[in-house]
């Protein structure tokens, strides 16, 4: 009922965008077994959005810097450009790489990831796609503890841009089942099973957490792990603003 409810109420608001995006057949279901992995890369290099599960919640995927998937990636949502989208790399040399970090010390970029959090940094110049999170100078980038996607972003190679896979402002998804009506929008679903145990309580996604700063955390969203990422935070010697 409560996806009924945030279908029906994302068609009223957003007839124009859904009337404009072309619908393609069905998306096809894939189970995540190991030629999933290059298939989720191909879709990606073609430019199309792809749902993925992480090790929170279902996400939907696109390559980062490819602007026309950017801009199907928030059609697809009904997101507000001006809500920013996350960034899903493979290591820590990648969180480098996409955001400035040379504040960060290795030890607690490991410390952190892979896991069940977001970090947030300023964008560094090889983030250039003008459609990605376009009011901001910022990026969310994670590594999840999820074995699809680190393998997917293997063999990618370049950033995935990453966000749940639900419509905005309605709740996320924990199985493929619970987002069936964006499958007709979608290059492909990658099945992963019932996610974080199917409890309500991660609904929430990953923890974000904003370290653009020296010497600070900023808390921008307490998801799951969230007592244990502050923990880790603080006993690197960083303290919350």
């Amino acid at each position: 009922m409560i996806l009924l409810k945030g279908l029906n109420t994302f068609l009223a608001r957003n007839k124009t965008v859904i009337s404009k995006m072309k619908v393609d057949k069905m998306a096809e279901v894939f189970k995540c077994e190991d030629k999933a992995y290059a298939e989720a890369a191909k879709f990606l290099e073609s430019g199309q959005v792809i749902a993925v599960p992480t090790d929170t919640i279902y996400g939907l995927a696109c390559s980062a810097n490819c602007p026309q998937a950017i801009k199907k990636l928030y059609a697809i949502k009904g997101r507000d450009s001006a809500k920013p989208v996350a960034i899903c790399v493979t290591y820590i040399e990648d969180v480098r790489k996409w955001g400035k970090a040379d504040h960060l010390c290795d030890d607690l970029l490991y410390s952190l990831l892979p896991g069940p959090v977001t970090i947030v940094l300023e964008k560094s110049r090889y983030l250039d796609n003008p459609y990605l999170n376009p009011k901001t100078t910022k990026i969310g980038i994670r590594i999840p503890r999820c074995l699809f996607m680190n393998r997917v972003t293997k063999i990618f190679d370049k950033p995935v841009a990453l966000t749940s896979a639900n419509f905005s402002n309605e709740p996320s998804t924990l199985s493929v089942k619970e987002f069936e009506h964006l499958y007709s929008h979608l290059g492909a679903v990658f099945d992963g099973g019932v996610l974080s145990e199917g409890l309500e309580r991660n609904r929430t996604g990953s923890t974000v957490i904003d370290l653009s700063n020296r010497g600070t955390y900023k808390v921008i969203r307490k998801g799951v792990s969230f007592e244990e990422i502050v923990a880790t935070l603080e006993s690197h010697g960083l303290s919350s603003i």
